[in-house]
This record gives C-alpha cells, sequence and structure tokens, in this order.
C-alpha cells in the first residue's frame, strides 16, 4: 500500500470516528430528551397540572411583564417605550394618502423639465379582476405626475368576466378623446398565465423602461417622477421603491410597511425583498425572457435576479410608493393562496445560483416565512482556519471558550492562536501550560509592549502567525452554540465577492447582542448593532433575523475573512486601539468592492465586558469618544451618504426597526 493510501485510509478512518462520536452523542441527547419529554407528559396529564392552568397564566403574564419592565428599564422605560410607539403610530399616517403632492407639488412636478424623458410602459396582465380594484388600479396610473406613460393591458379574462374588457375599452376611448394613446388593451385568445399574459403585454410596449404591476394594486402619484429623477441624476437602469401591503379597499389601512434596503444580493437570492414596484431599461431583456412560465408563482424573483445581475446602476428610491392589496386571493394575504409559489421560488433562486457557477447547494424554507430561504453553499476543499483570540488572565473565560471550540465544533481544520498580552494571575498560565501540553491545535504567542493596551496591535500580532487560508478574530468571552458554526461562516467567506462573515452573538439570558452591524445607529452616530436585547426567538424586521443578508459591518467579536484580505487591507487598524476597529475593517474591504455578510446561522454566546468592563464612564468614555471622533473624521463621506443596508425611514436611536419621528436625527 501506498504512502497516499495511507494517509487517505487515516484521513477516512479519523473522520469515520469523528463522525462515529457525534451520532453517538446525538443519540445521548435523543434519549435525554425523550426521557424528559416523557415526564412533561406526564405532569401534563396530572389533574391537579389541569386544575392549576389559570394560575399558572396568570403567574406567566407576571413573569413576562416584568422581563418587558427589565428589557426597558424600568418602569420609566416602559413609559418611554409606549410614548414611542403612540409618536411613531402617529408617524406611520404620513406614509398613505398624507404623502400624495397637494396641488402645487404635483404641478411642479408634471412642469419638471428633465433633460431625458424616457416612455416607461407599464405592464399589467388581467384576469377576472374585480371592476373597482381595477379602475383604482388605472386611475393610480392616470394620476401620475409624471406624463410619459404607457399602461399595456394584456386580458385573459373569462366569459364570465366580460366587464374586465368594458372597462378597459372606456379608458381607452377616454384616452383618444383627449388626444392621447396612453392605455393599449388587447383580449387574449387564451389565458397564459401570469407569466404567458404578462410576457402579451411587453408585445404592446413602445417604452425604453418597462414596469410591472400587479392588476389589483395602486401607485403613488409621484412615483414615476422619482424614478425618472433618479435615471437622470444616477443613470439608474433597475429602479424599486419600498411598499406597503393594505386592506379593505383603502391605502390608509395598512398591514405591512416594507422599508427595504438598496441592493444586497445575498438578501436577495434569501428573499425576494424587492418586489414592487421594479422598473427598468428595456435593453436589460436583449436576448431574454421577460417572465419564465416555469417560475410561474415566483415570476417576479427569477426576473429580478435575472435582470439585476445585468443592471450597472441599481437605485432603490427609500420611499413608500406601491400599494399592495391584500385579499383571500392575494400572495400578499396567504402564501396558502399560491402554494406553487414556495417551489417555484426556490427553483428560480436554485437557477440564479447555477448561472453564478456555485454547484451541490442546499436551499430550504426558514422560520419566517416558507419563501424565504437558508441558502447552504458547498465549502470548497478542506482550508485551514486560523482562530485568533486576544487574552488577558480570565481563564474561566477562555476555558468555556476553546472548551466549547473542541466539543462544538464539526470542522476540524483549524487551529487556534492565543495571544497573551498582560496576564498577571497564576490560573491563567496554569491553564496556558494545560494547552500547550495538549493536540498541538493551541499555541500560545506573547505580546509584549510598553503602551497601553491596543486590541488592534494585539490581534494583528497574533495573525501574524497564522498558517491557516482564513483568519477568525474571537473574542475570549465567547461561547460555541452550533456545531456547525464554522461551516456556516467558511461558507461564505470563502465566496469571491465576500469580504468578512459574522454570526448570531446572544447574551446569557438569550437576547441578541450581535446581528450585524448598522452605520450612524446610536448615539454617538458611529455605529451600533441591529435588533439589540430583543429576544433570541425573535423574527426580526421582515423576517431579517432569520436569513444571510449583507450588512455594512460584523462585530470582530466572531469575523471570519480570508487571510490574503487581511493582510491586504492592513489587518485592524491601529489607530483604533480599543473601539470601531472592526467596523473600521469591515469599511475597508466595503471601499474595495467586497460584501460583509452577517449570517444567522452561525451562533455563540458573547459574555460581553466580562473581560474588558464597561466603556461607560471615565477614562474609557473619553477614550470612546475619541475613537468615534477618529471614525466619524475618516468615514465621513460614507456615514453622510448613510447606511446602504438600512431604510433612511428607521430611526437612528433604537436599534429595533422603528420608525423615524419627525423632528429626530
Amino acid at each position: 500500500m501506498s504512502n497516499t493510501e495511507i494517509d487517505y485510509k487515516e484521513a477516512y478512518e479519523k473522520e469515520h470516528l469523528k463522525n462515529a462520536a457525534l451520532a453517538e452523542r446525538v443519540a445521548e441527547l435523543e434519549d435525554v430528551n425523550g426521557d424528559l419529554q416523557f415526564k412533561i407528559d406526564r405532569i401534563k396529564k396530572n389533574p391537579l397540572w389541569k386544575a392549576s392552568k389559570p394560575a399558572r397564566d396568570v403567574m406567566h403574564a407576571a413573569q413576562r411583564q416584568m422581563q418587558r419592565l427589565k428589557n426597558c428599564g424600568g418602569p420609566k422605560g416602559v413609559a418611554a417605550k409606549i410614548n414611542y410607539k403612540k409618536r411613531e403610530r402617529e408617524a406611520m399616517k404620513q406614509f398613505g394618502t398624507a404623502s400624495f403632492p397637494d396641488e402645487a407639488r404635483a404641478k411642479a412636478e408634471r412642469e419638471t423639465a428633465f433633460a431625458y424623458r424616457p416612455l416607461i410602459s407599464i405592464l399589467v396582465p388581467l384576469y377576472n379582476t374585480d371592476s373597482a380594484m381595477l379602475r383604482e388600479m388605472i386611475d393610480s396610473v392616470e394620476n401620475q405626475t409624471y406624463e410619459n406613460w404607457q399602461l399595456c393591458l394584456a386580458d385573459g379574462s373569462d366569459a364570465d368576466h366580460a366587464s374586465v374588457g368594458q372597462i378597459c375599452a372606456e379608458y381607452v376611448q377616454r384616452e383618444r378623446q383627449q388626444g392621447r394613446n396612453r392605455v393599449k388593451h388587447q383580449v387574449l385568445v387564451k389565458n397564459e398565465g401570469i407569466s404567458g399574459n404578462t410576457n402579451e403585454c411587453l408585445k404592446l410596449a413602445d417604452g425604453d423602461y418597462i414596469g410591472l404591476l400587479d392588476h389589483d394594486d395602486v401607485l403613488h402619484p409621484s412615483v414615476l417622477y422619482e424614478y425618472v429623477k433618479a435615471i437622470n441624476e444616477k443613470g439608474a437602469d433597475y429602479l424599486y421603491c419600498d411598499e406597503a401591503t393594505f386592506q379593505s379597499g383603502d391605502i390608509n389601512h395598512m398591514l405591512t410597511m416594507h422599508f427595504k434596503p438598496d441592493y444586497a444580493p445575498d438578501n436577495l437570492r434569501a428573499n425576494n425583498y424587492i418586489c414592487h414596484f421594479s422598473v427598468f431599461k428595456r435593453s436589460l431583456l436583449d436576448g431574454t425572457e421577460l417572465f419564465r412560465p416555469r417560475f410561474d408563482g415566483s415570476q417576479d424573483h427569477d426576473m429580478i435576479l435575472r435582470l439585476t445581475d445585468r443592471a450597472q446602476c441599481i437605485v432603490h428610491v427609500p420611499k413608500l410608493m406601491y400599494y399592495w392589496r391584500c385579499h383571500p386571493a392575494s400572495t400578499a394575504s396567504n402564501i396558502g393562496a399560491k402554494t406553487y409559489a414556495i417551489d417555484a421560488a426556490r427553483n428560480a433562486v436554485a437557477d440564479h445560483l447555477r448561472s453564478h457557477g456555485y454547484q451541490n447547494f442546499k436551499i430550504t424554507s426558514t422560520r419566517a416565512f416558507e419563501t424565504i430561504f437558508k441558502i447552504h453553499y458547498e465549502i470548497q476543499g478542506n482550508p485551514k482556519i486560523s482562530i485568533v483570540i486576544a487574552n488577558k488572565d480570565h481563564a474561566v473565560d477562555l476555558r468555556r471558550c476553546i472548551t466549547s471550540i473542541y466539543e462544538k465544533s464539526t470542522y476540524d481544520n483549524w487551529e487556534i492562536i492565543v495571544v497573551e498580552n498582560g496576564s498577571t494571575e497564576e490560573e491563567i498560565y496554569r491553564y496556558y501550560r494545560e494547552l500547550e501540553d495538549g493536540d498541538g491545535k493551541v499555541r500560545i504567542v506573547k505580546w509584549q509592549s510598553t503602551d497601553s493596551f491596543n486590541y488592534s496591535a494585539v490581534n494583528n500580532f497574533g495573525a501574524s502567525f497564522a498558517t491557516g487560508e482564513y483568519i477568525l478574530l474571537l473574542n475570549n468571552d465567547t461561547e460555541v452554540i452550533t456545531v456547525n458554526w464554522l461551516e456556516e461562516l467558511l461558507m461564505y467567506a470563502q465566496r469571491k465577492d465576500v469580504g468578512a462573515v459574522g454570526a448570531k452573538l446572544y447574551y446569557p439570558d438569550k437576547t441578541i447582542q450581535h446581528a450585524g452591524v448598522v452605520l450612524k445607529l446610536g448615539a454617538h452616530r458611529t455605529a451600533g448593532h441591529s435588533h439589540y436585547k430583543q429576544p433570541k426567538q425573535n423574527l426580526g424586521y421582515m423576517g431579517r433575523l432569520c436569513y444571510a443578508q449583507d450588512v455594512s459591518a460584523v462585530t470582530g467579536a466572531c469575523l471570519l475573512v480570508k487571510k490574503s484580505l487581511f493582510d491586504q487591507v492592513g489587518g485592524l487598524d491601529e489607530s483604533f486601539a480599543i473601539s470601531l476597529n472592526d467596523v473600521d475593517f469591515c469599511l475597508k474591504l466595503r471601499e474595495l468592492g467586497y460584501l460583509n455578510v452577517f449570517t444567522p446561522f452561525a451562533e455563540l454566546y458573547h459574555y460581553e465586558s466580562a473581560s474588558r468592563g464597561l466603556d461607560d464612564s471615565g477614562e474609557k468614555a473619553e477614550r470612546y469618544n475619541r475613537e468615534s471622533e477618529h471614525f466619524r473624521t475618516k468615514w465621513k463621506e460614507v456615514l453622510d451618504a448613510g447606511d446602504p443596508y438600512y431604510n433612511p425611514n428607521f430611526s437612528l436611536d433604537r436599534s429595533d426597526f422603528s420608525l423615524k419621528i419627525a423632528g429626530t436625527p
């Protein structure tokens, strides 16, 4: 047997033994779970347990109220939150008809002399459309303040809904009486479904730009004006806006208000957040179809993935300008009304991923919604990950961290580099000796400096010893939760378009510590964590805690990056000795065109500040103020532009995606 065969056999046996051990551990846990479930069932069947239900309900309600008080900072905090929510409800009113232009503003928009006035053809496939809804939809197009539009109606309605054609003919005739021909209506020989009917609409279109509108929805009067403004100012070739779902035939009765991020490819793969109101340059369709019938039910997601890939300038207009009607037969009301849409959406994403060269991926629905997906990319090869942990004393924290890596990691090609920096306690040195006498996967390197502590310098020093292709910056006060955490991080970090990847971190009380970083969030207007202190099971704003997504930055408490990129940007900027070095690092990567990704599927506890104390008073507060000012100066233009992944309609004072209140920053 050759040496190569022997090495392969040994590797196989090692992997087999590891898998067997994991399987055994899973079996043990299943036995424990089964035993506990048996005991719970026995308790629940007890007559005394059933009789005590009212008392338990009261107790649980009191506990929930106490938790709310704790999360809000006591009774005063609760009162402040209630007051804010009341003000937020008032702020919501500005997004309905109250946002429509008055006569003076509408006149100004109509008379705006754009250098380029493209004809925008709006495609609407009709099928047995309710008469009132049809009129409301057409009226919303006719009321546009930008008047160089064309409405293309392809009608696949059956004989029992002749009123659809009659209403359309009425609008066509009215246009002709006014000397215009902006409404086109064609009765189809047969109903071709969503995709087929929309493609028939396209045959009627003469426009340079194409817009897609559902037959029962409503447009804001200024949406085309805003789009043409963006086309002239930015050269946009794909545009979309924020949207709301409404019911009761009144757009002011909004059920949801979806304030979207700017273009974010990972978000779009996981969730068709762009949806409405898409308008794009017709040339993006050259050589490709508009809607593909095999993706009926998710034809828009398929189209958006394909056309945004081709687009050169994708512009998000951060204004609520599309109103999506919610009624029993609509997808907005219930995805169950169109169950085939789930498979169609999964297939659309799969087709898109294959077009980008990805293979052997897996797409599954998440707990947020059936068409919000988790994408599992195939790990390429078996690259080594160098885990860099800065440490001073705190043997208990470090032991917990490293033990969790050993016990809970299914990925095994890693090394740990502990950067010792000024410990004085004998306990930690005993633990260091224990680690060094172990399996050789942990090295202790000593940082020596006469200067004050510099987190950036310590981590850069540790990274210089890395022998892996990837560097994972990890705080010593973290603890692994998910066994495949390294795979979940690595599957994104290995992509050519990705810079840094961050995990979902929890406080010990299972509230969220980190779920991505938002620029300018917080009192210092530097950066803050979204969904901060929300419960672990929270779905997040529009399900954003349930899928991997693009963010401006992730925390250095758990950050994976290619070593080549770490070196390319010069590691952590040592002028940020303690704070904001991770955000600065991510922005350097973003400046080079890389995406930074947050994934909720790699989870750890973060016992934040256990090893360094809180930065809330005295010298530490002054240092943070200095570094904040340095950050705001260095990244002024980026900060002034706003975070592209955080809608400007959200408050910068709160991390829960609350609406911005009038009179606040």
